[in-house]
């Protein structure tokens, strides 16, 4: 949805591969009051914390605004408010 959504918008293609490299292969562990988990691949989401979840997040929330209007001329508006 992110590479989508910056391409979208007319991100060019190296700063899209710069922002998505940071997602490949992306794993953590989970803490709790036993221990660590085992650390494992994370497939989806956003990494917590990350200081560009706000831009990203945005971005795709834009993206997906344009692509409404576009398909749904005259009702986007009405159609998110009844979501």
């Amino acid at each position: 949805m992110i590479r989508w959504a910056v391409h979208k918008l007319g991100v060019e293609e190296w700063l899209i591969s710069a922002v998505m490299v940071m997602y490949n292969d992306a794993r953590t562990a989970v803490r709790t009051a036993c221990g660590n988990t085992e650390i494992f691949e994370v497939g989806v989401g956003m990494h917590q914390g990350s200081e560009l979840n706000p831009l990203l997040f945005a971005t795709v929330t834009e993206a997906i605004s344009k692509h409404l209007r576009v398909v749904y001329p005259g009702n986007c508006y009405m159609w998110m408010i009844w979501l």
